[in-house]
Order: C-alpha cells, then structure tokens, then sequence
C-alpha cells in the first residue's frame, strides 16, 4: 500500500478507520512475517521463500480446499459435473466455486440435482462468479441487472458466498467512479445478508492501479474505505495480487508505492473468506511480471501466505482456498497436482 497520504481527505479518514478494525487480529500475524513481508517488487527477488515440504502439522486447514470450475471448464463442458465431481472427490477436494450452472454437451441440470450432486461427492458449494453489471442488455445474468434472480439461485444451490470477478470499472477509473461501484456492492451485500449470504469480489491486478483523476489513490484502498466490510467481503486472488505488485508498485508519475498483498489480508482478515490460489513462475519480461503455471510448480510462497492467514484469529476456520489455472494445459492434472501439493506443505505448531 502507498504510504502517501490520500488526496482525498474523507478517503483517508475511511480507510485508517476500516484498517484499525483488523489490526488486532491481524497483529499476531503480521509478527511471523519480520522482514520477510518486504514486497518482492522493492526487493527484486520475489516471493519463491521454498515450499516447506517436511514435518510439522499441515498448513492448509481440514475440510477447506476448492476449486474454481472455470478452470475445469472444458470438462465440465463435455463430460459433464458428475465425472468431473468424481475426479475431485478422488483428489480430496472438500469445495467447488461455480463459474455457471451448466454443462454444455453433457446435458441439462436443474440446480437442485447441481446441488445433490456435489453433496453426494462430499463437496460444498462455497461460492460462485456471476457478472457485475451488463448495461448493453437488461436481462443479462448479471448483479446489476438481475440481482433477485442471481440471489434466488444461490440459494437454491446452499451457497454461503455470491460474488463477481468483474473489477469495479462500471462508472470509470475516477475516485468518484469507484465510489458509485462500491455504492453498488454494499447493495448488493445487504441484499445477500438478508438472505444468509456473504457478497464478494475478486480481483484481477488492475484493482491495484491508480485513480485517474487522483494518481496517488490507489483504486483498491477506495474499494476498501467505501464498502462496508459488514455487507462487502473480498476474494483475493493471490497470483493476480502479486501482479498488480509488479505492475503498480510506482505510481503513473513514477513515484514509489509499493505494497504487499499479504499485508492487506492481515490488517482486515475478517474481509478475506475466500482466496484463490494460484501460481506463476517470475518473468521480468512478462507485462504481470509472472507466468501462470499448476500450483506447486511456481514461485508463490504459499507456506508462508496460508500460514500467516492460518495465525489471524479464526483464521484455520473462516478462510477458504480455492485453486485456479486460467488455462491450465490439462485441466484434471492441474487439479490433481494443486491437491497433492498444497496437502503436502507443512508448517511449525
């Protein structure tokens, strides 16, 4: 996060208030991490610490492994989700993230048998990606649009968490614009209360990015001051994350701001549910400074994320990971191979 001070006032008042109501429990957290929590971008050496392989109690929680099905999209496509459900029951996943209800070849589904069928392979739906807005068609599937129709399907199928990976670039880049966007989301989160669910968003790394009109605002911090963390939660997407480290860590000016995104985790931890895990093998000639590979087979520490998540307070309970690969090149190894190593890290009682 920038240390400069906000150009806007009342943003920055917002925003030192909703980071001290995670600061107690983040605290012990940030302890753990001393002078290793320096971002890679400042240090020039990344995140790659080792993956802590050995003895010692695991570090991800029971029960608290998913998937995104968009990166089994071509299987759930053809073969459908009840051999998809199969493959990850034997892989030990314990949760699956929609990206969608159907099954393309595979046949028509009714949420209800959608729902039967993940429990029958001891699977819960966590949560699910729906678009934010589509102001080209009225009836879109999407929050904006349709928001009792999005809600009254997650509940069908039991979710706890609803929630968009579009960024919130509705009304623009401006400090204003993302101020409309969050306006929508608290909505939007007071309308998945009432009805027992958790609204959140996920990011890509443009979130990280600057204000347009004010480019020492960093647009995440203005997401974060003007939602209500009661009704708006985030998913962190840590590979994502990291990228925007690589890509915003100077301001368009060419300032330095760096930041670390585990550090955005540990000062609200209560705000991050969900989390998507990722990984990607750095490469200062890629535009994200990463290239996105199978989890394991990357540079992302994730011993030392889950790890510093596991020590917030509830943290082995309240937190859910949930592997992705945009285009994995087999998207069944890919699962398999996320399963296998992220059971094998193992950390220090």
């Amino acid at each position: 996060m920038s240390r400069k001070k906000s150009a806007d006032p009342e943003l920055a008042q917002k925003l030192s208030r909703r980071n001290m109501l995670g600061v107690a429990a983040g605290a012990t957290a940030a302890a753990v991490l001393g002078a290793s929590a320096t971002p890679a971008a400042a240090q020039g050496t990344g995140t790659g610490l080792g993956h802590g392989h050995g003895h010692g109690q695991p570090v991800l929680p029971p029960g608290r492994l998913g998937i995104q099905l968009y990166s089994l999209r071509d299987k759930v496509s053809t073969i459908g989700f009840a051999k998809v459900f199969d493959e990850l029951e034997r892989f030990g996943y314990d949760e699956v993230e929609f990206a969608g209800y159907t099954q393309g070849s595979a046949g028509p589904i009714t949420l209800p048998q959608l729902k039967r069928l993940a429990k029958d392979h001891g699977l819960k739906g966590i949560g699910s990606h729906v678009n934010y807005y589509d102001n080209n068609n009225p009836n879109a599937y999407s929050f904006a649009q349709n928001l009792t129709k999005v809600l009254d399907d997650a509940q069908e199928l039991g979710l706890d968490h609803i929630g968009t990976a579009s960024g919130p670039f509705r009304y623009g880049s401006t400090v204003d614009a993302w101020k409309r966007a969050a306006a929508d989301f608290n909505a939007y989160g007071a309308a998945a209360k009432r009805r027992g669910m958790k609204f959140y968003q996920h990011n890509h790394a443009e979130e990280f990015s600057f204000a347009t009109d004010q480019p020492n605002v960093r647009l995440y911090d203005v997401l974060l001051a003007e939602t209500d963390p009661s009704l708006v939660y985030l998913e962190m997407d840590i590979y994502w994350a990291f990228a925007g480290q690589f890509r915003f860590s100077k301001t368009p000016e060419g300032k330095p701001a760096p930041f670390d995104p585990l550090r955005y985790v540990l000062k609200q931890p209560h705000r991050y549910p969900l989390f998507h895990v990722k990984d990607g093998v750095e490469d200062i000639a890629a535009r994200d400074g990463y290239r996105m590979v199978d989890v394991g087979d990357g540079d992302i520490d994730y011993k030392r994320f889950i790890s510093a998540v596991n020590k917030t307070r509830g943290g082995r309970r309240d937190h859910h990971w949930q592997v992705e690969h945009d285009q994995p090149v087999d998207s069944l190894l890919f699962a398999e191979k996320s399963s296998a190593h992220l059971h094998s890290l193992r950390e220090r009682r």
